[in-house]
């Protein structure tokens, strides 16, 4: 049996009725009529590998499992597709990398172990963290995002520095490793196998070092590579990952957090690895709701039905992924929000550069802010 016959087994590919369910639901589908989840099943189960590694429709797909979430087969298209370009990565293929792939040489160079990284200069004085500890806060790529987009005037570390400016107001001082490196969500969901493996080995072994007990994200795609894949790639880490989210919602219920009176409206973004993947969706809203005056309407798609930002893990960002990003931007903007709230620093990135084209309309443009930057800006 071939790796892409074990994959079909291992997503149950095998049980698909071929009833449609997961086209009729697809982003990509909606907008790209040569593209269909059931039409990639139907040529993985009866055609050629071959041809399946080399098509280049297998680069199309977000992996936001809006697909499995419908499907009545309980088919794992997601991960089908992950691990088949995994393969398809080992004969060369890959997908269009955006931003002239500078973000994935990147992370390859990260996966150096003697590469020296100044990850600390953005903790400023009124930051406190911590050398050792009980909790570790993992910060991801967020010291690069902001030179990377410049002319979007992200400053994405600012959620970095919300997430500590939470943690001490709450009475944690949290390790923050000066050699973490990007924990390879991208690489993984594009089929770099080889070096993502790298870089969580190493990161496995830097998180190890701090004999923390807790690890705390803001990044969803950090949380899911390093709660679910890291176990499943490389070894578990030995502690408990909680997604910042989380934490909160639990120091709701101690009336630990105060806030100040807003009278502001927002609307909230679930992001695909937070929501679909991990089934976190009440939590950031249970905060959101809990900051007072601060009014959260909803947009029709919503939790598990919500429609992705448009384009994963940094590939095949083109004319299709721009037309679910206005449609998501107008949907965020009917709602009558002074803010769109997303919890993911890379739908903030796409939301912000599917706005600064010239050519989109006025009701594609709302303010955006990032969830730990919200809640942190709303404490007393």
């Amino acid at each position: 049996m071939d790796a892409i016959d074990k994959a079909i087994k291992r997503t149950k590919v095998y049980y698909c009725l071929d009833c449609g369910k997961c086209t009729s639901i697809c982003p990509i589908a909606l907008r790209n009529p040569d593209y269909s989840p059931r039409r990639i099943v139907s040529s993985a189960i009866h055609g050629s590998h071959e041809y399946l590694l080399k098509d280049n429709l297998l680069w199309e797909c977000l992996t936001c499992k809006m697909c499995d979430e419908r499907c009545p087969s309980d088919v794992y298209y997601s991960e089908f597709i992950r691990d088949v370009r995994i393969e398809a990565g080992k004969i060369g293929q890959e997908g269009e990398c955006s931003h002239g792939g500078a973000i994935q040489s990147l992370m390859r160079i990260m996966t150096q172990p003697d590469l020296k990284q100044n990850r600390l200069a953005w903790i400023s004085e009124d930051l406190k963290v911590a050398k050792e500890g009980e909790y570790l806060y993992f910060v991801g790529c967020l010291p690069y995002f902001d030179a990377f987009f410049t002319d979007l005037n992200l400053n994405t570390i600012s959620i970095a520095k919300s997430a500590v400016k939470i943690l001490n107001y709450l009475g944690i001082e949290p390790v923050i490793m000066e050699n973490e490196r990007c924990c390879g969500h991208d690489l993984l969901w594009t089929g770099d196998i080889e070096n993502f493996i790298r870089l969580a080995r190493f990161n496995l072994s830097e998180i190890k070092k701090t004999g923390c007990k807790k690890l705390i994200v803001s990044c969803p795609e950090c949380y899911t590579t390093l709660k679910i894949d890291y176990p499943k790639y490389v070894g578990d880490l030995g502690m408990d990952i909680i997604h910042i989210s989380e934490f909160l919602a639990e120091n709701l219920t101690d009336d630990k957090l105060k806030f100040k009176k807003s009278k502001k409206k927002v609307t909230y973004q679930d992001p695909c690895r937070l929501g679909r993947y991990s089934g976190i969706y009440e939590q950031p809203r249970d905060i959101i709701k809990a900051i007072d005056g601060l009014k959260l309407n909803e947009m029709e798609k919503n939790r598990k039905n919500a429609v992705c930002c448009g384009t994963s893990a940094w590939i095949n960002c083109n004319s299709v992924s721009k037309q679910i990003q206005i449609d998501r931007l107008i949907e965020a903007k009917s709602t009558g929000a002074d803010f769109l709230i997303t919890a993911c620093p890379k739908c903030q990135i796409h939301f912000k550069c599917a706005m600064n084209d010239r050519n989109v309309s006025k009701d594609t443009k709302i303010k955006i802010m990032d969830f730990t930057a919200l809640v942190a800006n709303s404490l007393e």
